[in-house]
This record gives C-alpha cells, sequence and structure tokens, in this order.
C-alpha cells in the first residue's frame, strides 16, 4: 500500500482510476485506503509545488530563510516544547529536530530580509531555551519537493527512424 502514498506524493491530481490501474488494485480498495489515511491523518493535505520564482517575477519581495537554532533541552520534553512553540508562528514553514551543529532547523518566510531577521531577533530569539540561532536566506531554489525548478536542455539529436 506504501506505493498508492508514493504515487500521491508525487502527484496529488491523480484519480483512484488512475492509482488502480498503476498499481493492479481494485478502484474500490484504492479509494478506502485514501479515505482511511485521510481520516487517520497520514495523508495530511494536499499540495502544488510553486516555483516562487517565475510566480514572483512582478516584484515580490518574499524570501525564504533556513534557521538553526541550539536549545538547551528540558528534564521530560527533550527539544518537543520549543519546537511545537516555534511551529506556531505564521513565519514558519517547517521545524525539524536535526542531528549536528544545532537542535533545530526552521523554514521561514517573509516579506523581506527585514521581515526574516525581525522575526529571528524579537521572537525566536526571544523564546526561553533558545540559545544561539543562524540563518541562511536562500538565494535560488533548484528543487523543493521532489521536482525540479531548472529547465532541461532541449535535445538536439537527429531523430531516428526505422
Amino acid at each position: 500500500m506504501r506505493v498508492i502514498l508514493e504515487l500521491l506524493e508525487r502527484d496529488a491530481h491523480l484519480s483512484h482510476n488512475t492509482i488502480a490501474t498503476m498499481t493492479g488494485l481494485p478502484v474500490e480498495q484504492v479509494a478506502a485506503q485514501v479515505a482511511a489515511w485521510e481520516a487517520s491523518g497520514v495523508i495530511r493535505r494536499y499540495t502544488a509545488v510553486v516555483d516562487w520564482d517565475r510566480a514572483s517575477a512582478d516584484g515580490d519581495d518574499t524570501v525564504t530563510a533556513f534557521i538553526d537554532v541550539s536549545v538547551a533541552p528540558a528534564r521530560g520534553v527533550g527539544f518537543d516544547d520549543v519546537a511545537l512553540r516555534i511551529s506556531r508562528f505564521p513565519e514558519v514553514r517547517s521545524v525539524y529536530l536535526v542531528s549536528g551543529g544545532h537542535d533545530l532547523r526552521c523554514t521561514v518566510t517573509g516579506d523581506g530580509l527585514r521581515a526574516v531577521s525581525d522575526f529571528v531577533a524579537q521572537k525566536l530569539s526571544t523564546i526561553d531555551r533558545v540559545q544561539a540561532t543562524a540563518t541562511h536566506f536562500v538565494l535560488k531554489a533548484y528543487k523543493r519537493g521532489g521536482v525540479a525548478f531548472v529547465d532541461t536542455e532541449p535535445d538536439h539529436r537527429l531523430p531516428v527512424t526505422p
């Protein structure tokens, strides 16, 4: 059944009929499984992967940053309470517990560099047990959500006919 999730993750527009054809499963079984995953929270929502650089050609100044956060863990909750608090800010798109030099990695968007820096200075760094942050601004996205944003070179080979 994992194959159904992988297909939906790659293309959320696939119909139950198409998935059934691709997997060889009955349409009713595919529909029931997808409905069960939606009800249980395995499938959280359906999204589109947007190339914001192309969509923002009209001068939109929205920027994305990855912010690494060092947190002093607390007995009984570790990093969970701080991560949950960070995730509640509308600027925050994702929060991960990671290995390495920092504890959490957050993806944040804002209306310009100033908005993101103000978020870090006034909201993020003032949270109890946040010890340090490191902000990395995204300069260009090449791939996100499994989708490449670079145009491929046209195929200049001559067609071969039998």
